[in-house]
């Protein structure tokens, strides 16, 4: 749960910051919104939850 909510807000602060620099306008950001509201509704949001959790966790055990 912390991890999601870590990466949502994330990427809200990055989308953001897009938009206040004016590299993505605000059609196309509300266009990307929708598509991660209605991708998460679908049957391919647990993989994509594994993946990024798999991502996670090879980052997490990676020692600089």
């Amino acid at each position: 749960m912390a991890l999601s909510l870590s990466v949502v807000l994330m990427l809200g602060i990055i989308l953001v910051v897009l938009i206040r620099q004016k590299a993505i306008k605000a059609g196309p950001a509300f266009v990307a919104i929708l598509f991660g509201f209605f991708l998460a509704s679908t049957g391919m949001a647990p993989s994509i939850n594994r993946f990024l959790n798999s991502i996670a966790q090879t980052i997490n055990h990676i020692t600089f």
